[in-house]
């Protein structure tokens, strides 16, 4: 059954990427300190039956160029995230930013692997439509292959995930570009607040290619009401509690291989909503690790 978790504890290895533009403990880069620190999420993953571990990248020469340092901290992530994967260990990364996916990625490799992506926006943009000099939004896109092939190839382990095995949910703060360039790519995506159906229908067809997932969640995907956990926070997205039902739903259907979350700004977090919903997010995704999937029908290949 889906829901019944395994009975020996395993160890989770929490590994903190506290960095922003390549920056330690910056902006988001503090939230992933915050969060790797906070007794409570470490109590309530290991009431899930987990053994935590920790451990966080060290920093880099803050002298280097942004890009330079962001892609070095890139590589580092990769090599903890496989030696994780190696120990049997699920690999969870608490990061600022969500370009960290290209290092947890290629640290659990790409085979029979897809990605279920939340996140208030694309992050899809290439370096010859950006307009932002935002190194950040441009995540997505190289996880899927677009940009900066050079230094991505730089990465131990990378490769990219095809478009067509990509699920964006949650995504609605958009300029028009972006939205064109998202309309006219194969990710699967399912905007604002989530619709159910549309959603497990997206499920349904990405379990035709792959069997295994990376979980990425930026945590200003959840609408600006229910928490505010960045400045890029937006209105229009779903709710907590519509948000931990589509992660469990997930892990009905896949292998959960590792898992991020990202974009916390304690900054921003005035009412500490942000913080308890970051709390209750990292706890499912810790249960959903542990489940086992359901049996669906057979899966093809890549």
């Amino acid at each position: 059954m889906a829901t019944n978790l395994a009975a020996v504890s395993r160890e989770l290895r929490l590994i903190c990427w506290p960095f922003h533009n390549g920056l330690r403990n910056v902006s988001m880069g503090c939230g992933a300190s915050r969060l790797a620190a906070d007794r409570l999420l470490l109590a309530d993953i290991e009431e899930a039956g987990w053994t935590v571990t920790r451990e966080e990248i060290d920093p880099v020469d803050e002298s280097e160029a942004e890009i330079a340092r962001v892609t070095e901290l890139l590589r580092r992530l990769a090599d903890r995230v496989r030696l994780a994967a190696r120990a049997g260990a699920f690999p969870f990364v608490l990061a600022g930013n969500c370009n960290s996916c290209l290092g947890t990625v290629a640290g659990v490799g790409v085979d029979g692997l897809g990605a279920l992506w939340f996140d208030a926006h694309a992050d899809f943009d290439d370096p010859e439509e950006n307009t932002s000099g935002f190194f950040d939004v441009m995540g997505l896109a190289m996880l899927t292959g677009r940009g900066w092939r050079a230094l991505r190839e730089t990465i131990p382990g990378h490769q990219p995930i095809a478009e067509r095995n990509v699920i964006l949910a949650a995504v609605r703060d958009l300029e028009p570009y972006q939205r064109q360039r998202l309309a006219q790519s194969m990710v699967r995506t399912i905007p604002g607040a989530i619709d159910p159906e549309r959603f497990e229908a997206a499920l349904s067809e990405l379990a035709l290619h792959v069997s295994r997932l990376y979980l990425h969640v930026d945590l200003d995907a959840l609408d600006a009401f229910e928490a505010r956990a960045n400045e890029y926070s937006a209105a229009g997205g779903p709710s907590l509690d519509r948000l931990l039902q589509c992660v469990h739903s997930a892990s009905e259907r896949f292998t959960v291989a590792a898992a991020a979350l990202t974009a916390y700004d304690p900054a921003f977090d005035e009412t500490g909503r942000a913080l308890t919903a970051a709390r209750r997010i990292a706890t499912e995704i810790a249960a959903s690790a542990r489940r086992e999937p359901e049996t669906y029908p057979s899966r093809r290949d890549g």
